[in-house]
């Protein structure tokens, strides 16, 4: 960072934290990479968390001359949200949601997931409109700025079209908000010129009627190439025209800083079919029918191309293999406000298809988890083709859109491109009511020849849309880079002119995201690419899309799964090439804290990603290759040692409980802070919910018939209660009491204290020892289990989830973790009753992976009156044992918990003793295990 960005840093220091100031060399690489085949690296990246901060930047970057370039999630597809310049991202405290009364609006900042919009409508059966397949990672701004849609929303539940009000800054400082009547007069009064050229351009527009004609008709269907010229002729006041015309324009005329969308109804009762037809003209003859019939929220259109790149997964309907070769395939949804309605929308569609001939079916079902193994046939087909992709490769997805009577052929001619320029791998699906298809494949990027290839295909491509149907190159992923270059194509040069005079209207210095939208570089498309070169087996198929980020405990600290993967992606290059020593030096000394120390390594990144990486493994293996011999020796010494580790972690927690009782938390916390800064960070942080050692595992004989094996976890055999909890007695204690309240004998594997699901070795990157303490573990649960005759519980989420994989076979006993067990064996042995008041509860990350969420939320609601599950609370962040050491970790993960707690809530509930210290200290009240509110909702049976 140098000259003119040194300067900008000096001017916002004092404005913005350091910390939120990023310009070490691994974050700026990391966040030169959206969703896009794009890569240009920023000088400075400024992490804003209020509109003052915004403002600051806007302000400064307009002074020095500097461009900029707004971004939130970065799930933009077409290079949309990078720069070499200054990166302004926002802040996840821009997640505010104002659901206004009967829910008719809803006022969101631009940080809000598009899901979350969604979740906090349902109560009162509505949602946003725009629902792109991202929505469940792409935040509102995005989702605005791009005007991106979806698979249901078409044209008419748009951001465009369901945009009530927006508060805007300009680049000229300006701030227009649109709700306000003030803020409407004062811009008017301060800006007069702006509105007047505004209003002007509008007026030509509409006076020229085969423009206005024609881009009415543009706009009839999906279409997000260039601005949104439709505002200057369906609004005639000025303020309306501003704010529809910052819908798609990708930053480059303002920041929205807030929306108001007018919420479309969800209506509750759904059917889903898929029919395969025996080619793509007979599937969208169907889809002509299906659309006139009036009933259809849905319709995905999916050439046999697609079919067949998912007919393999688990889980797909098994007639995908035997088709023949020129299916084409429809997947419809039915949506009503009651079953009835439902059923007649249901008999319409299939009336309206008359007898055209279905070679296979699906018919429809309003079975929730048949649906949605219908569903997953078309959400998995983009990562289908990423999953199978050449290393080195990228996956690029366009998509058009054509008049909705020429779909087939457009189909048919893009078929004949892929055959010609040698894309065999391709497939065509798409959002067939709106005649809008998606098309991906993989290209490589490493050589002249290569990027030849794709320019002549894109080429071809952009003529045919254009020249052979007049229709739109970019549908619903917003121009980018990669379109710009033939926006004026498209549109004609009035039209472009039109365009041209926004730009110049709203920032007449071209600071704002330059080079997107409009680009007068005929091969801008072709420059800046982003090579994906081999970086390891275990991530080597990311194709970048940031889908994982939200579920990333350190997103808003250091790196996301993604941005960990793009570095060790250059690092890997580096090597392997014999590059820049001194860069690779200064990656690698990064990295070490930013992308590995501070990983969970929680594995939810997977859950997210389209296909399946689990990034924390790869922090594993990195963690393994880093440990030296005596580290090993060390790890082999505890793996053969863990009663004595155990008992000596109870002497350290007892120790340390006492000296909390003796100097209070104050004194306590300023002592141990001290150590821990001498100590260069050796020494674990304290916390006033450090528990004090647990009880002794007490084995008693076991006699009755009704038997249990219950395998406490090493953390709940070493840790017991907080001081100041509730209940003083350590989870073992209170798990046996619950189990013979239930009339159930307990039977503990032997050699217990040695025992472990090796966890503690595997996250740290001690694959070896992890191994040896699992085998140990599976053959003793064999063993106690009597052969699976008896199941097994574990007291802790976390250690069922790494050995469920391992125990399984002839001879393996089930398994359960507090809340499945609670459902299968407590539910019918106890008397339960709802205790008054507010509980909280927490899902640990094994518990997500394993689906079990419902779970825990149900054996909750059984013990209490209210069960809250904070929103915006993932992962906690702890870790095992890594909160102790880099608690800036957890904090961060667990920002927004406080706020999310009701003022009545008291306690908290999880199923996993480490993530319970953390969560105590950032909500502010005691969590423990649930098996704890379990026994205080419950009596035997037999009591009166």
């Amino acid at each position: 960072m140098t000259g003119a960005y040194l300067d900008l840093y000096g001017q916002l220091s004092p404005l913005i934290p350091r910390d939120r100031l990023i310009h070490d060399e691994v974050r700026r690489l990391a966040y030169g990479t959206d969703a896009s085949f794009y890569r240009l690296i920023p000088q400075l990246v400024v992490k804003v968390e209020n509109e003052a901060e915004a403002a600051a930047v806007i302000e400064r970057c307009r002074a020095a001359g500097l461009p900029l370039v707004f971004r939130a999630a970065g799930t933009s597809l077409s290079g949309q949200a990078v720069t070499d310049s200054v990166l302004m991202q926002i802040a996840g405290t821009w997640s505010g949601i104002q659901v206004e009364e009967g829910a008719g609006r809803v006022t969101l900042g631009p940080a809000v997931i598009g899901a979350r919009a969604n979740r906090a409508l349902a109560p009162y059966g509505r949602k946003i409109g725009p629902d792109p397949a991202s929505v469940n990672s792409a935040m509102v701004g995005g989702i605005a700025a791009n005007n991106a849609s979806g698979m249901c929303c078409g044209t008419a539940q748009n951001s465009y079209r369901t945009l009530d009000s927006m508060r805007v800054m300009l680049a000229d400082g300006a701030v227009l908000d649109t709700s306000w009547a003030a803020s409407r007069a004062a811009f008017r009064e301060e800006r007069p010129e702006l509105v007047a050229q505004v209003a002007e351009l509008a007026a030509r527009t509409r006076a020229n009627s085969a423009l206005a004609e024609r881009i009415r008709r543009k706009y009839r269907m999906k279409n997000t190439t260039g601005y949104s010229l439709n505002a200057l002729v369906d609004f005639e006041d000025p303020l309306e025209i501003i704010q529809h015309l910052m819908i798609g324009s990708e930053g480059t005329l303002g920041f929205i800083s807030s929306i108001t969308y007018r919420t479309v109804p969800d209506p509750p009762a759904k059917a889903t079919a898929l029919m395969c037809f025996p080619d793509v003209r007979t599937a969208c003859a169907a889809t002509t029918l299906l659309r006139r019939s009036g009933v259809m929220s849905a319709v995905e259109i999916m050439d046999r191309a697609s079919l067949r790149s998912v007919e393999e997964k688990s889980g797909m309907p098994g007639f995908l293999k035997g088709l023949p070769e020129d299916v084409a395939a429809l997947l419809m949804e039915v949506r009503a406000e009651t079953g009835a309605g439902l059923r007649e929308r249901i008999h319409t569609a299939i009336e309206a298809l008359g007898d055209l001939p279905i070679v296979e079916q699906a018919p429809f079902t309003e079975d929730a988890a048949e649906a949605a193994r219908l569903w997953n046939v078309r959400k998995g087909l983009f990562p289908s083709v990423g999953a199978v992709r050449e290393i080195g490769t990228t996956v690029i997805i366009e998509d058009v859109a054509f008049p909705f009577d020429r779909l087939a052929d457009g189909a048919v001619d893009l078929q004949k491109l892929f055959r010609k320029y040698g894309y065999h791998e391709a497939i065509i699906f798409g959002h067939a009511l709106e005649g809008n298809l998606h098309f991906v494949f993989t290209q490589d990027f490493g050589s002249e020849r290569e990027i030849y290839r794709y320019r002549d295909f894109i080429d071809e491509v952009v003529h045919m849309v254009v020249g052979r149907y007049d229709g739109a190159l970019k549908a619903e992923h917003g121009t980018g880079r990669n379109m710009a270059p033939f926006v004026e194509l498209e549109w004609g040069a009035e039209a472009y002119a039109a365009m041209r005079e926004i730009k110049s209207i709203f920032d007449p210095a071209g600071l704002l995201n330059p080079g997107v939208i409009l680009n007068s570089d005929p091969q801008a498309h072709l420059k800046d690419l982003k090579a994906l070169p081999k970086a390891h087996a275990l991530v080597d198929r990311c194709i970048e899309c940031g889908f994982c980020e939200v579920n990333c405990p350190s997103r808003n600290l250091t790196l996301t799964p993604r941005q960990r993967i793009v570095v060790w992606r250059e690092i890997s290059r580096l090597r392997d090439n014999g590059g820049d020593a001194a860069r690779l030096a200064r990656l690698l000394d990064g990295f070490s804290y930013q992308g590995e120390a501070t990983c969970a390594a929680d594995g939810l990144c997977s859950l997210a990603c389209p296909v399946e990486i689990d990034t924390g493994k790869l922090v594993k293996e990195l963690r393994l290759q880093s440990h030296s011999r005596l580290a090993h020796a060390t790890a082999d010494w505890v793996a053969n040692h863990m009663g004595a580790v155990t008992a000596g972690l109870r002497f350290l927690l007892n120790t340390a409980d006492l000296a909390h009782a003796a100097l209070g938390p104050a004194a306590m916390g300023a002592v141990t802070g001290a150590m821990r800064k001498l100590s260069g960070g050796l020494v674990p942080q304290w916390n006033r919910y450090l528990p004090r050692g647990a009880d002794a595992v007490r084995q008693e004989p076991a006699g009755g018939a009704d038997k249990v094996v219950y395998f406490p976890s090493c953390v709940a055999r070493a840790m017991g209660a907080a001081r100041g909890a509730p209940e003083s007695d350590s989870l073992t204690t209170r798990t046996v009491a619950l189990l013979r309240k239930a009339g159930y004998d307990v039977v503990y594997p032997r050699r217990l204290g040695e025992l472990c699901c090796g966890m503690a070795f595997a996250s740290k990157g001690f694959k070896r020892q992890g191994d040896r303490k699992l085998a140990e573990l599976k053959e003793a649960l064999r063993e106690a289990s009597e052969g699976g005759r008896f199941p097994v519980l574990f007291d802790t989420s976390p250690c069922l989830e790494r050995v469920r994989e391992a125990l399984a076979g002839e001879g393996a006993p089930e398994i359960f973790e507090p809340a499945r067990f609670a459902e299968r064996y407590l539910v019918p042995r106890l008397r339960w009753t709802r205790l008054p008041g507010t509980v909280a509860l927490h899902v640990p990350c094994s518990s997500r992976k394993m689906g079990l969420e419902g779970a825990l939320r149900a054996v909750a609601k059984r013990c209490a009156e209210r069960v809250v599950i904070p929103e915006d609370v993932g992962c906690c962040g702890f870790a095992g044992d890594r909160g102790f050491h880099y608690p800036e970790l957890t904090a961060s993960a667990l920002q927004p918990l406080r706020q999310a707690i009701p003022e009545d809530c008291r306690e908290g509930y999880s199923t996993s003793r480490a993530c319970e210290i953390g969560l105590s200290l950032h909500a502010g009240i005691h969590y423990r295990s649930l098996f704890y509110l379990v026994d205080a909702a419950t009596e035997p049976l037999e009591r009166r």
